[in-house]
């Protein structure tokens, strides 16, 4: 009989490749050329490298936020397995005690949804504890279930990162940069992770706001097919330490969704108003008194110059005519009978 003999380069997760030799009887081996060429190199599983990047993020909202960012926080759980899940927070509390929570969770990034009037979505990205923050309007948002993309990925495959080539040419832009890449990023051999990339994050500058998208990598050539979810991201402020601190920039193309809102409103106002106003002239112009128009000047349109004709009077009656009638006239009935 022959056993199966393995020899491992090191110890732990991290060893070196596998050399398999065979043998028979259970004796030692003869160092003989030909049984060295019989020997097998198996490389180590890529699963089996150590987990050094300890980065943990925890996704969480506040109360009062609707179905579709439930959604959309399920969906990101789902996309990034270094993820951790909390319970809702109170409105009541202040943000600070979300490093409180953090530091129980042993999370160092935090995704923390905040709604307010149940219809404006703030996204907070924060380094914790020490900074820095960033304050978004989320605005576009559309879920996996709400898409149905023909786009599909492993779970739990590490993700590739896409971003514009305007996050280099400006400070602020270069700060969410990498503050999105330790977030988002998926750390190397993380024991939920699997060790693929099939998918690409793209984060997109345009009209003054980051838009983010998911795809699926279906071939060698870089063709994509879109998976979800999609959201935009419009910069409010970026503060210097965790949920605050001094304030490094704001966006001044920023309009609140208060803000937006009056300014419709205004809009449809001013146009009620002014139909109420032309309704109100023609009321005005229906009720005003006519004046009497006692001769048309429309009268001399047509009239034209005439010749001028010598009169002639008449002094003698006109001589009457005669009328001969045929007294021997048959009747018309009496005409067709003789035919």
């Amino acid at each position: 009989m022959s056993a199966l003999k393995r020899k491992r380069g090191g110890k732990g997760p991290g060893g070196k490749a596998k050399k398999v030799k065979l043998v028979e009887n259970g004796n030692k081996p003869q160092t003989t050329e030909m049984e060295q060429n019989k020997e097998i190199t198996v490389p180590p599983p890529v699963s089996m490298g150590k987990w050094r990047n300890k980065e943990r993020v925890l996704v969480f909202s506040s109360r009062g936020i609707n179905f579709r960012t439930r959604h959309l926080m399920q969906d990101l759980r789902t996309m990034m397995p270094h993820t951790k899940a909390d319970t809702k927070m109170d409105r009541k509390d202040k943000l600070f005690v979300i490093n409180e929570v953090c530091e129980i969770k042993n999370c160092n990034k935090c995704l923390f949804f905040e709604a307010k009037k149940k219809q404006d979505l703030y996204m907070w990205v924060a380094n914790v504890p020490h900074g820095p923050s960033a304050k978004f309007l989320v605005q576009n948002v559309h879920t996996l279930a709400e898409l149905k993309m023909t786009g599909n990925c492993l779970k739990g495959s590490r993700p590739l990162l896409s971003f514009d080539p305007q996050f280099d040419t400006e400070p602020h832009y270069a700060l969410l940069k990498e503050l999105f890449i330790q977030t988002f990023s998926t750390p190397q051999y993380h024991p939920r992770s699997q060790p693929f990339v099939d998918h690409v994050f793209t984060f997109t500058i345009t009209d003054n706001r980051i838009w983010f998208r998911n795809y699926q990598i279906i071939e060698e050539d870089a063709s994509m097919v879109e998976i979800g979810p999609r959201f935009v991201l419009n910069l409010i402020k970026i503060f210097q330490g965790s949920f605050g601190g001094p304030t490094l920039f704001e966006n001044p193309h920023f309009e609140s969704p208060n803000t937006h809102r009056r300014v419709i409103r205004m809009a449809t106002a001013s146009r009620l108003r002014e139909k109420q106003m032309v309704k109100e002239l023609q009321k005005l112009k229906r009720t005003e008194n006519k004046e009497a128009v006692t001769r048309d000047v429309t009268d001399d349109v047509f009239a034209t110059p005439a010749e001028e004709r010598p009169v002639h009077i008449e002094l003698e009656a006109p001589a009457a005519k005669v009328v001969k009638k045929n007294k021997h006239k048959a009747f018309k009935r009496q005409r067709k009978q003789n035919r």
